[in-house]
């Protein structure tokens, strides 16, 4: 493996900016995570983006945000802007479980610290930096920023909040895959432009006075009127989706207090050749030499995987993907895919196998709409619900390529695919013939040559009235998919399983929904492991509805458990097989009204044990009596 030096990564503090000769920084990023040079890691992407632009780039991982701000000093004032990049996931999804308890570690951190990360990074670095230098731009970015670039229901908070801007005092958002906004933004202000006369670039936010309307925009309910009327939240929130995954979006303008948020519409997809470039930066795929002996969790899980797009078209109602990736896949090259690969079979600890070659989802590689005229035009948030689009071209042929032109690399043993599958496309049979062939060989190939003994799925329910709402496929499919499944296993002497991902305390989901979920699981003999409570995050259908009460596209009611004694009751049914949630699903089947699934469930629930009791106070038979003498002697 090639020896990397100290300057072959960004530089994190005033030693590593003068070996590398540098009297001044054009750029700052600041990380909520720990900075790993790596095409996963989004403050790495932007970095190297802006080194390849021709700018001095530096990133201060982790700053300690107490005390006398040391680490956001020590590089000084940039040339141009600091950029906050706040960590490749929400920093309260990252720090807090459903029910608002802390994780065991976290993730992005080294040996997995809680200590190193602030909640809301964005808000807190922001106005550090905004005290210590008032007159550098600051340039949100990162899955935080992007999710809250409008008035957005906070979870933690249990409150509306105002689009990002306003909490954090910063000049300017870029929303979504940042590479291109970023490198647009530093032009402008290297030729001297002020950041507050910024207003064109797409993919961008921004606070103002005074904005001036065209018949193209949209203008939402203000935030001060969502606050007053949860149904204007639900009412904005379609449009909000809508516009985040058209090809020609028009601009949103909500109004909050005496000011203007205003969302430019963002760039098209990128092309190949330009996603190509991004993951082709001479990235070291490593952590900085700072971690030496550290464990990054995050790292380890993918420092073997490969991503091969970008986009996803599920449109799943809890998922923020499309609101921050878009609904249209991008694919590398692949040349470009192998060429990674290569470097990845070059690391001194890879033994042969690839743990993951996928995306967003596993099997979306490749697939674009027919006639692109209907995808310029259209506003559907997901490609494949309620049923798939006839326009979509749905051919896995691309996918089996590149699977094939990696395994046959001599370096290569196996390429695991670790990211979900879309079994609805496995299934989906439309009029091109070649498609259905290619869908039937990709099912086979996936299932005997690349997984390693458990195969990720998500149905997330059985109720079909919640997966409508989820924007999930009909449980009947996982059934038809198992099958297939099942029956492959068999006929190449495999011993594999499928494991299947849920979800309770979904808007519109029941106890009784839960408990259907149960019994039927059961019958399927699976005892579940990737389950989760329902946690709401910021921009995504299911969120809005969980708030508002309204679903978001159609302004019905809906209801949802919302009290931890609610979510407690759904969440038990995943575990009908221990001993202790018996007595409690008893109680809650009582309650529902459907006590005919106890002994479907709980057939030695201590319920039914005193049942039995009551019937056992007959008289022994003589036989019993000599049993119970013999075992008390």
């Amino acid at each position: 493996m090639k020896e990397y030096r100290l300057t072959d990564f960004l530089p994190t503090t005033k030693k590593e900016v003068e070996l590398r000769g540098w009297e001044e920084v054009d750029i700052i990023l600041f990380s909520a995570d720990a900075y790993v040079d790596h095409p996963s890691f989004g403050a790495a992407v932007i970095g190297r983006t802006l080194e390849a632009a021709g700018y001095r780039v530096a990133i201060v991982p982790q700053p300690d945000w107490h005390g006398d701000y040391r680490d956001f000093k020590k590089l000084g004032r940039p040339r141009l802007f600091f950029g906050i990049a706040p960590g490749c996931m929400d920093s309260m999804v990252n720090k807090y479980t459903a029910n608002r308890r802390l994780r065991s570690e976290d993730a992005y951190s080294p040996d997995g610290r809680h200590d190193l990360r602030p909640e809301y990074p964005t808000i807190v670095y922001s106005k550090i930096l905004r005290e210590l230098y008032p007159d550098v731009p600051i340039i949100l970015g990162g899955i935080e920023a992007s999710l809250r670039r409008l008035t957005h229901y906070d979870y933690w908070q249990d409150q509306l909040r105002p689009c990002i801007l306003c909490d954090s005092q910063a000049d300017l958002i870029i929303y979504g895959m940042g590479e291109k906004p970023i490198v647009e933004l530093a032009r402008q202000l290297s030729e001297g432009n002020a950041i507050g006369d910024i207003h064109d670039i797409p993919q961008t936010v921004y606070l103002s006075k005074d904005v001036t309307t065209t018949d193209d925009d949209i203008v939402l309910h203000s935030h001060e009127e969502c606050l007053r009327n949860k149904r204007s939240q639900a009412e904005n929130f379609r449009h909000i989706e809508e516009q985040s995954n058209m090809m020609h979006a028009h601009r949103l303008i909500q109004q909050v207090s005496n000011s203007y948020v205003v969302v430019n519409p963002p760039y098209p997809p990128m092309t190949t050749q330009e996603l190509d470039a991004s993951f082709d930066l001479p990235y070291t795929r490593l952590p900085h030499p700072k971690y030496k002996n550290k464990r990054i969790p995050a790292y380890e899980m993918i420092k073997h995987s490969i991503n091969i797009h970008r986009g996803c078209f599920g449109g799943c109602a809890f998922c923020t993907i499309s609101a921050h990736q878009g609904k249209f896949i991008s694919c590398r090259s692949k040349e470009s895919i192998l060429k990674e690969v290569k470097k990845v079979a070059q690391m001194e600890d890879f033994k042969g196998y690839l743990s993951d070659l996928g995306g967003p989802s596993a099997n979306m590689y490749g697939m674009h709409g027919r006639n692109q005229n209907i995808c310029e035009k259209c506003k559907r948030p997901s490609c494949i619900h309620p049923q798939v689009c006839p326009n979509l071209n749905t051919n896995h042929s691309k996918l089996l390529e590149i699977y094939r032109a990696v395994d046959a690399l001599p370096e290569i043993k196996k390429s695991f695919i670790g990211s979900g599958v879309r079994y609805d496309l496995l299934l989906y049979r439309g009029k091109d013939e070649e498609a259905n062939k290619a869908a039937l060989e990709y099912t086979r190939e996936l299932i005997t040559r690349h997984v390693s003994g458990r195969l990720k799925v998500a149905p997330e329910h059985t109720s079909d009235h919640v997966l409508m709402l989820m924007r999930k496929p009909s449980f009947q499919q996982f059934y038809d998919f198992k099958r297939i499944f099942d029956r492959i296993c068999r006929e190449e002497g495999l011993h594999q399983q499928i494991i299947p991902y849920f979800i309770s305390s979904h808007p519109g989901c029941s106890e009784a929904d839960m408990a259907e979920l149960a019994v039927k699981t059961k019958h399927l003999d699976f005892q579940l492991e990737q389950v989760q409570d329902f946690t709401p995050t910021p921009m995504t259908v299911s969120t809005e509805t969980w708030y508002t009460g309204y679903h978001p596209y159609t302004l019905e009611p809906v209801r949802s458990a919302k009290t931890p004694q609610e979510k407690l009751a759904q969440r038990q049914y995943f575990f009908w097989y221990k001993p202790e949630e018996r007595r409690g699903i008893e109680q809650s089947l009582r309650r529902i009204g459907r006590a005919d699934l106890i002994q479907e469930l709980c057939p030695y629930s201590p319920k039914t044990y005193g049942n039995n009791r009551a019937s056992s106070h007959r008289q022994e038979s003589p036989k019993e009596k000599r049993g119970r003498n013999r075992r008390h002697k």
